[in-house]
């Protein structure tokens, strides 16, 4: 027999609150969970798989909307595998390009680390010249590394506010 799990030990195990694993039934991303004798949610193992990956999706900036297309898709059985898997790449495509503009920022945030740290050596160290130029900071010099044309700035992923 396929033990089942309350709709508190599936909100511990996923993270989410109570109010979203009902919300998430009451837009169609989950089936109607069976029910105990007493009315009392009763989610077994599909649905935890499925809970699974819509927060895999979620996590990588799937909206809701885009949540519930795949969901009705997958209704369809294997009529629809196509489609979804289409779906799936599209996604996915966004996803790694995402991945690709975080880490350029993320080499950005670096190197001005780096440069900041330099700096700090340098005043640790007394000055050559006794004055420095007013106005003018570290900053004032090119601190990015040349490299490949610049991404535009990221957008807000499907279902965030911009």
């Amino acid at each position: 027999m396929e033990t089942s799990l309350t709709i508190a030990e599936v909100a511990e195990r996923t993270g989410l609150t109570v109010y979203t694993l009902r919300y998430y039934e009451r837009i169609g991303l989950i089936a109607a969970v069976s029910r105990a004798p007493g009315g009392q949610r009763r989610y077994a193992s599909a649905d935890m798989d499925l809970l699974d990956f819509l927060l895999r999706l979620r996590e990588t900036g799937m909206s809701i909307q885009g949540m519930q297309a795949f969901v009705r898709l997958r209704s369809q059985g294997d009529a629809s595998v196509g489609e979804r898997r289409e779906m799936l790449e599209r996604h996915l495509a966004e996803v790694q390009a995402k991945v690709a503009a975080l880490q350029q920022s993320m080499q950005a945030l670096s190197f001005k680390i780096d440069h900041y740290s330099e700096i700090e050596k340098t005043q640790k160290r007394p000055p050559k010249s006794g004055k420095a130029r007013e106005g003018k900071t570290s900053d004032d010099e090119q601190t990015t590394r040349p490299g490949p044309k610049r991404q535009p700035a990221l957008r807000a992923w499907p279902g965030q506010a911009s």
